[in-house]
């Protein structure tokens, strides 16, 4: 790039460079300038070295800002390609915070017919206003007894399909019906939930037309580095 812009007769002035010299002393050093040459040669940098790093940093940024270049404006139809093609990246994920009381049925096979009734006199428990939380840490027989049956915010996926598809159509603050799985009796309470809402196009408009800016600038530069390459004009920053 920097022979490009030698080649193109380009000239940075030096009162620019002196600018952006004051201006990292300023903002890096509180202006002490003593402060900043010792760091400078602490990194084994003379002001002359470090000033000339600045020029040709100032000639990359000016080269990019010259011939990469990019329409101001993207077109309606781009912008809804992209929300079609991408819709899930508008979609916040769905999770609820859940609490469980699990009840097992397999300790042995003449217990299994008392474990189900205890399944529903826990349930008759709670549809009498028994605390859920207190209820779990007597009655179930999961990982989270000690902390009241709570699974914390969870998203799709982390139950078992049968346990989910209740968890996740169950309104908040509704308990479940026992639910039979895997040989085991399952009491949900689902204590809040959010997400899963999609943002609509007009909503997501202005980061997705910033976004294809983006990506049409990158595309730009990556062909013309090519070209530099190409020519040979190869020092990249």
């Amino acid at each position: 790039m920097i022979q490009a812009f030698k080649k193109e007769s380009y000239q940075i002035p030096d009162h620019f460079v002196d600018q952006r010299m004051q201006e990292i002393m300023r903002e890096s050093f509180g202006g002490d300038r003593n402060t900043f040459i010792k760091t400078l040669e602490a990194q084994n940098y003379t002001l002359g070295e470090f000033k000339q790093k600045e020029m040709e940093r100032m000639i990359v940024a000016a080269m990019r800002s010259h011939n990469v270049k990019t329409n101001s404006i993207v077109s309606p139809i781009k912008i809804e390609d992209y929300y079609r093609k991408h819709h899930e990246e508008f979609t916040t994920k769905e999770q609820i915070k859940l609490r469980m009381i699990m009840i097992s049925g397999q300790k042995d096979t003449a217990s299994a017919p008392a474990q189900k009734a205890l399944a529903e006199e826990v349930l008759g428990r709670l549809a009498s206003g028994a605390e859920f939380d207190r209820t779990a840490q007597v009655y179930s027989e999961d990982s989270t007894r000690d902390n009241g049956g709570d699974w914390g915010w969870i998203e799709r996926n982390t139950l078992a399909a049968p346990l989910e598809k209740f968890a996740f159509n169950m309104p908040v603050g509704r308990i479940s019906n026992i639910i039979e799985y895997a040989g085991n009796y399952y009491i949900l309470k689902v204590e809040d939930k959010h997400g899963g809402t999609t943002r609509s196009l007009a909503e997501a408009r202005s980061d997705i037309e910033k976004k294809l800016l983006q990506v049409e600038a990158q595309g730009i530069q990556e062909r013309w580095i090519a070209t530099l390459r190409a020519k040979a004009y190869i020092k990249t920053f």
